[in-house]
């Protein structure tokens, strides 16, 4: 009896906090993310950083199925705990393959096919993992059905067959993959999804944002790597910093109090629906914005060190300019989204200033790289600002709802 009580799955209640496995589980990502930031650097171009973000959406799927297994099943009990574990591995060989995923090494397995049946295993374990922890629920399972049959087979074998091409026709199958994958999500509906926890669930999505920040900094101290330090690159290592910190203070200031705030006033299916916009949905902007600017910020640092092949007046080039302002653009248009969606007011400052970073990849190439970063760090910051002030009237607005 007792071995039964260990393997068993133990159900949450709502005051569910985020469990050390949870966290162990997300190391995996850690590492996941970073090889999505070294997918672009090894050759940047406009195909190379989409596909990198059709790989982040794919592991970004892997992620967010488990984070809302573990508002409904505690991480820590024994059976799910192995599960975990078990999906920590297939994710680890999934992140080995990233790099080589649309341009295959000779010799060796095939990286895009080991990709792509790993993702099915996490997929197929998360189904499996859902189904045996509400034996009695016919509303569940009458999900997992339809999301077996509309969001996880038909993206698999589109993502089979991109695997038997290479370069953008390879590329165009995984995007269709993607499409069909999110589209499903919709098509299946809300009925059965549960979020108990509605703390557990927004620090959740916290920390894996905090992860993708990390990454920008560690990104930066790769770029400075076998360099000497100099005061350009202290200005530089400063100027990325305070970038993250803007949006560091962006989210965890203003976006995630709110938007926790609304889902733990809600109920239902209408606590389900507003848990897969805001956070399944609006946060992957957030992620890939992020390791979008990450990109920008590793090459900015990589230039101003070795000053052996660039000068301190030498810009960045090509698709790496526009990652620096356009991945800033993606977070702020992603929090802008998450605001309307929260409170329904329209956050102006944010929309503009998102729309700006986008357009102002050609503005980048021609300045000096440690310009643009500094200039990007202080305009991130007054857009910050400038939401702040009506920060107090968005939590009242959500509050009175």
């Amino acid at each position: 009896m007792a071995w039964n009580r260990q393997r068993a799955l133990v159900a949450t209640g709502d005051d569910h906090k985020v469990t050390p496995a949870e966290l162990f589980f997300d190391l995996v990502f850690v590492y996941a993310i970073t090889q999505v930031t070294a997918l672009m650097a090894a050759a940047p171009s406009p195909v190379r950083m989409v596909g990198a973000m059709v790989v982040l959406a794919l592991l970004w799927w892997c992620w967010c199925a488990f984070a809302w297994l573990g508002n409904v099943v505690r991480a820590d009990s024994g059976a799910l705990f192995g599960v975990l574990v078990a999906v920590m591995a297939v994710v680890l060989i999934v992140s080995l393959a990233v790099p080589d995923v649309f341009a295959d090494a000779s010799g060796g397995l095939s990286a895009p096919l080991v990709f792509v049946l790993c993702y099915g295993a996490v997929r197929v374990l998360h189904l499996t993992s859902y189904w045996l922890s509400s034996p009695g629920d016919a509303a569940l399972r009458a999900t997992l059905r339809r999301t077996a049959m509309a969001s996880v087979l038909p993206p698999l074998v589109l993502l089979l067959i991109g695997c038997a091409y290479d370069g953008r026709v390879q590329l165009l199958w995984w995007l269709g993959a993607v499409a069909v994958d999110y589209g499903g999500i919709y098509v299946t509906g809300s009925s059965g999804w549960r979020v108990n926890s509605p703390g557990h669930f927004a620090e959740r999505h916290g920390l894996i944002v905090i992860i993708a920040l990390g990454e920008s900094i560690v990104a930066m101290g790769v770029g400075v790597g076998g360099f000497p330090l100099s005061y350009a690159v202290l200005g530089a290592s400063a100027a990325g910093l305070l970038l993250s910190a803007g949006l560091w203070r962006l989210y965890f200031r203003q976006l995630g109090e709110a938007a926790e705030h609304r889902l733990t006033g809600l109920d239902g299916d209408d606590r389900t629906r507003f848990a897969r916009d805001v956070y399944t949905f609006l946060h992957l902007p957030l992620v890939a914005g992020v390791v979008l600017c990450a990109l920008g910020m590793k090459k900015v640092l990589q230039q101003v060190a070795d000053t052996g092949h660039y000068g301190l007046a030498e810009p960045l080039h090509g698709v790496v300019a526009w990652s620096l302002t356009g991945g800033v653009g993606v977070y702020l248009l992603g929090a802008a989204a998450i605001v309307l969606r929260t409170s329904g007011r329209r956050p102006t400052a944010l929309a503009v200033g998102g729309v700006c970073c986008l357009a102002a990849g050609p503005l980048v190439g021609l300045v000096p790289a440690l310009v643009a970063l500094t200039v990007l760090a202080a305009t991130a910051a007054v857009l910050v600002g400038l939401h702040s002030r009506r920060g107090t009237r968005t939590f009242e607005t959500v509050e009175a709802a």
